[in-house]
């Protein structure tokens, strides 16, 4: 586990969202919270946006990440099936 420190995050869900959360993260043994960053991370690599932990340190809960971390990745070329 990384001793890094993590922000927090609230957010509202649809209570039949949240079983449905719950579901997936007990089928994987996950608690609720690490299975909600594995998928917010699935779903940035699928949109090409990295989110490496360098990128996590940000001065204030306010302030926007540094731009480079949140570049777009380069898309890969047509008939590439990474």
């Amino acid at each position: 586990m990384s001793s890094a420190k993590t922000a927090t995050l609230m957010l509202r869900l649809d209570p039949a969202v949240k079983r449905g959360l719950q579901a997936i993260a007990a089928r994987e043994h996950r608690s609720l919270s690490n299975m909600i960053e594995v998928l917010i991370r699935d779903g940035c690599r699928r949109h090409g946006v990295s989110v490496s932990a360098s990128c996590a340190a940000a001065p204030s809960a306010d302030a926007l990440p540094d731009r480079a971390c949140w570049q777009p990745e380069p898309s890969t070329p047509a008939g590439d099936s990474r």
